[in-house]
């Protein structure tokens, strides 16, 4: 989703996605950065800009940071905005506290999933440590043509110009040659036990659908242009992997070799410095071709490059460009968390770590496993797969009748723009869709610097106003391009 970006990649959802700049919170905030307005918003949508704002900014006062989530709350509130409408409306409280809402427009008497759209996003946030902020992270308070707030691109800002959407097609009458599903859910950024596997399994004929969008794509606004737009066709696959080292415990003032800190240590630094080997898949092809005309000179030399004998180096110098660029590429492994000892003076039996692993479509972790056990050569040290893993889906097709519309309507919006399928290093509740067979897309549609990108999950979250405004207009253009019936 970002494009030189250093990135935890936590999520995600899934997948966290960040790093804040370090002392981003003592800045003077600069003015949001201007975003090229081509079109004039569609007439349908220039009203309901000003309502969608203060929608994103009522939500994220509503605190659903996950856990515990409180969604519930959440979705009772977009409910009520439905029902103000007219659009038929359904909250499924899924846990206690926790629960989804689901919105619908029929084109015909009777639900019609062979075509539908399903519009999607998730109404929990990851938490804060709100002495690092310097707004209310839950106040979704406008400073200097930002709305600061938790959630405010993930992924409440999606909610919000999901609304303006489907409101938006409501209020205009547009007679539609599909249904069209509003769908706000719960328990992404953990991935549990109540969010879209158990909607997708339990409640599948209330959101059955053909095609959905999705958060996980990006617009890319760089020096007041936009470059691209970042459509997510698929998604690596989530690991967790728990490292035990043993050894003897004892007294801290008599050293021993087999300590099991020293070999979990060691263990961590032989994989940390191991590079899995590069695969390039038909998206991330297609992804660096689009992206090589509208890049600069010597970064579009090796994005060409990869289609020539020069790829293993292309590959070595895009992995060097960008950590984004690197995790496409290949198999990942991101140690996360590191536990030993229960005193300072006492040597523990054991210590352990976290890899979180991201591997791409079709490889197996077994295999890995078995690399990095030949890697680390120490019998002091084990590995143990989490059963938290995510989930395999195939990617979405990029010639279906949904993905051309984000072609033809991208270039309309943004002039000049490149559009590219994403494979996305971090996870998204579109896996378990095309599970189901639909074919999901991941489009963030605000246009966002790569300074505010890396907001997300971190400090000072925020959105520009003028990229809010933008994004439900974008939005509003690729889902009347596909809905509305000639």
């Amino acid at each position: 989703m970002f494009r030189r970006s250093a990135l935890t990649l936590a999520a995600m959802a899934g997948l966290a996605l960040v790093i804040a700049a370090p002392g981003t919170h003592a800045q003077q905030p600069a003015p949001a950065a201007p975003v090229p307005q081509v079109l004039p918003a569609p007439p349908a949508v220039a009203q309901l800009e000003t309502e969608a704002q203060t929608w994103l900014a009522d939500l994220i006062r509503i605190n659903t940071t996950n856990p515990p989530g409180n969604e519930l709350e959440a979705a009772k509130y977009v409910a009520g905005l439905l029902q103000k409408e007219n659009i038929p409306t359904e909250v499924l409280e899924l846990a206690p506290g926790r629960g989804a809402v689901i919105g619908r427009l029929q084109a015909g008497p009777l639900p019609d999933p062979s075509k539908a759209l399903l519009l999607v996003s998730h109404l929990d946030v990851v938490g804060v440590d709100k002495s690092r902020w310097s707004a209310d992270p839950f106040g979704g308070a406008v400073k200097d043509g930002y709305l600061y707030g938790r959630g405010a691109i993930d992924d409440k800002g999606m909610t919000a110009a999901n609304l303006a959407t489907i409101i938006a097609l409501k209020r205009a009458g547009v007679r539609l040659n599909r249904d069209v599903i509003f769908l706000a859910d719960d328990d992404e950024e953990q991935g549990g036990a109540a969010g879209i596997k158990l909607l997708t399994e339990k409640y599948w004929d209330k959101i059955a659908c053909a095609f959905a969008i999705n958060e996980g794509g990006s617009v890319v606004l760089e020096g007041g242009k936009i470059l691209y737009a970042g459509i997510q066709a698929s998604e690596k696959v989530a690991y967790n992997v728990t490292v035990t080292a043993t050894g003897t415990s004892g007294d801290g003032s008599i050293p021993r070799a087999d300590n099991a800190v020293l070999h979990l240590a060691g263990a961590m630094q032989k994989i940390g410095a191991w590079e899995t080997p590069a695969q390039l898949s038909t998206i991330t092809r297609r992804y660096f071709e689009k992206l090589a005309p509208v890049e600069d000179e010597e970064t579009g030399k090796w994005m060409r490059a990869l289609e020539t004998e020069r790829m293993d180096l292309a590959i070595h110098r895009l992995s060097a460009m960008s950590p984004v660029w690197n995790s496409m590429l290949r198999d990942s492994i991101a140690p996360t968390e590191l536990s030993a000892g229960i005193r300072a003076n006492v040597v523990p039996p054991e210590a352990r770590a976290n890899l979180n692993i991201r591997l791409l479509q079709g490889n197996s972790i077994d295999a890995l496993i078995a690399q990095m056990q030949k890697l680390v050569n120490d019998p002091q040290i084990r590995f143990h797969v989490e059963d938290d893993a995510g989930m395999a889906a195939p990617p979405s097709s990029l010639t279906s009748d949904l993905y051309q519309v984000f072609e033809r309507v991208t270039p309309q919006q943004f002039p000049g723009a490149a559009v590219a399928p994403l494979l996305s290093p971090y996870a998204t509740d579109s896996a378990a869709l095309r599970l189901h067979n639909v074919q999901a897309y991941g489009l963030l549609p605000f246009p966002l610097t790569e300074a505010d990108q890396l907001r997300m999950h971190g400090d000072d979250e925020r959105i520009p106003v003028a990229s809010f405004r933008t994004g439900v207009e974008f939005l509003y253009r690729i889902v009347h391009e596909f809905v509305a019936a000639n």
